[in-house]
């Protein structure tokens, strides 16, 4: 059984990750492990941290390799993690800076609106490039993309690629453990259901025991230490009945409510960071390097400890389900086909999937409740102009796209989306396709 990953200097995933691995009850001699990074620095990092716990776990390390060159590693891969980010921070800079002048405040910028529009168009081509390479060289791999934006890439890999390509995120998960948290109430004894799209999927059915959990979140959303932390959700819990995932600053910039006047961000975006913080991804970017290079000195020559306890991460318990048989439930993103009767069937969705030997099988979901569909149909919308833009490289769907983002049409006339863009365009250019 091979695995790979694809960006593996982007630690915190493969790391974890890696850990997951070395907890289930693989066959310790049928692992093989192969990491592909075009940072050599990075690269060289995550191979001594994969070697290491290895060694730990009582698996042979020379089953790790190792290479900038894709084509080197992908071959006989069983499965593909892809985590990539095209460009460093000086690009997400112009992403939040360029929009921010002309009166678009967003927090994290890596989904929709002009940020993540943006991002989409560096990344794309680049996972295509990928995918093609996979499609050669392992077509019957089962790719797991950790990749932002995650639904504009997963509908572009779908328009041209029929591999078995999924998209994996965690916000389902932290979104369960922060409700636990704020109910009083251990995780492990709360059932949900949760449906609708990346970043923007809804708890349909919160319980324990069969009793419904929504009124005891209504009292909890009284509590103003809560909302202070959580403000955005818990806003929208309380106009639309349903509790919505990721943070409160990604859902902040997700429809037209909150970030458009100075008073609105004041008073719902309290105390920063993933509150919703204005830039907030900079924050995230753009950290100390050297002092992080050191803590990775120290995991990679054993100063410090490897947490081995169970990760929020579906990744691995998906490939021990495929792998072994045992039925494992997870939210994963992949085309709707109907499963969300309300929603376009072409666009990509957020749904219950159940992983078995064999396969993965998503849930019919039926209709989301109303006001919920609508808020996801205008990101869908404003997604599908994105890829239609960047799989047929044509500049006006990408002002459509922003035109139509429920954030940057709610602060901007069409006339100054367009110089918005176009501003953002000149300043990215090396970053972008040529078109």
């Amino acid at each position: 059984m091979k695995i790979t990953f694809i960006g593996a200097g982007s630690l915190v995933f493969t790391q974890r990750l890696l850990a997951d691995l070395v907890r289930l009850p693989f066959p310790r001699e049928e692992i093989e492990v192969g990491l592909v990074d075009i940072d050599e620095k990075r690269l060289s990092y995550i191979n001594r941290i994969a070697q290491r716990i290895f060694s730990e776990n009582g698996i042979n390390v020379d089953k790790i390799i190792s290479s900038t060159d894709r084509r080197k590693v992908l071959p006989r891969s069983d499965y593909v993690f892809i985590s990539i980010l095209v460009g460093g921070v000086e690009v997400i800079r112009q992403d939040i800076e360029i929009p921010l002048k002309y009166g678009v405040d967003q927090c994290i910028g890596d989904t929709i609106g002009p940020g993540g529009i943006f991002r989409a168009m560096r990344t794309v081509p680049v996972i295509l490039d990928i995918t093609e390479d996979i499609e050669e060289l392992c077509p019957e791999a089962v790719v797991l993309n950790y990749t932002n934006p995650m639904s504009i890439i997963c509908w572009a890999v779908k328009e041209l690629y029929s591999l078995k390509f999924y998209g994996l995120c965690h916000s389902v998960q932290n979104t369960a453990r922060e409700l636990s948290t704020y109910l009083g109430i251990p995780r492990k004894e709360i059932y949900y259901w949760v449906a609708g799209i990346n970043h923007q999927a809804w708890f349909l059915e919160l319980s324990r025991n069969g009793e419904d959990l929504y009124p005891l979140l209504a009292e909890k959303a009284q509590d103003p230490e809560i909302v202070k932390k959580d403000t955005t959700r818990m806003e929208m819990f309380k106009h639309l009945r349903y509790y919505v995932t990721e943070s409160s600053g990604h859902n902040s910039e997700y429809n037209p409510w909150f970030r458009k006047r100075k008073d609105l961000l004041e008073k719902y975006t309290p105390g920063g960071g993933w509150n919703g913080e204005t830039g907030f991804i900079l924050k995230l970017y753009g950290g100390d390097r050297e002092k992080y290079e050191e803590e990775l000195e120290k995991i990679a020559s054993g100063k410090e400890p490897i947490k081995y306890e169970e990760s929020e991460e579906y990744g691995m318990k998906i490939i021990y389900a495929l792998e072994n048989g045992e039925v494992f439930r997870a939210n994963i993103n992949l085309p709707n086909g109907g499963l969300i009767t309300n929603l376009p069937p072409q666009c990509i969705v957020e749904v219950p999937c159940f992983v078995e030997k064999g396969g993965i099988r998503p849930a019919l979901v039926g209709e989301l409740p109303m006001q919920l569909a609508a808020l996801n149909q205008m990101v869908v919308q404003s997604q599908e102009m994105a890829v239609k833009g960047i799989l047929e490289e044509d500049r006006d769907m990408i002002y459509y796209s922003l035109y139509y983002d429920p954030l940057t049409a709610a602060v901007l006339s069409l006339e100054e989306i367009k110089r918005m863009a176009d501003e953002m365009f000149e300043a990215e250019r090396e970053y972008l396709p040529d078109w």
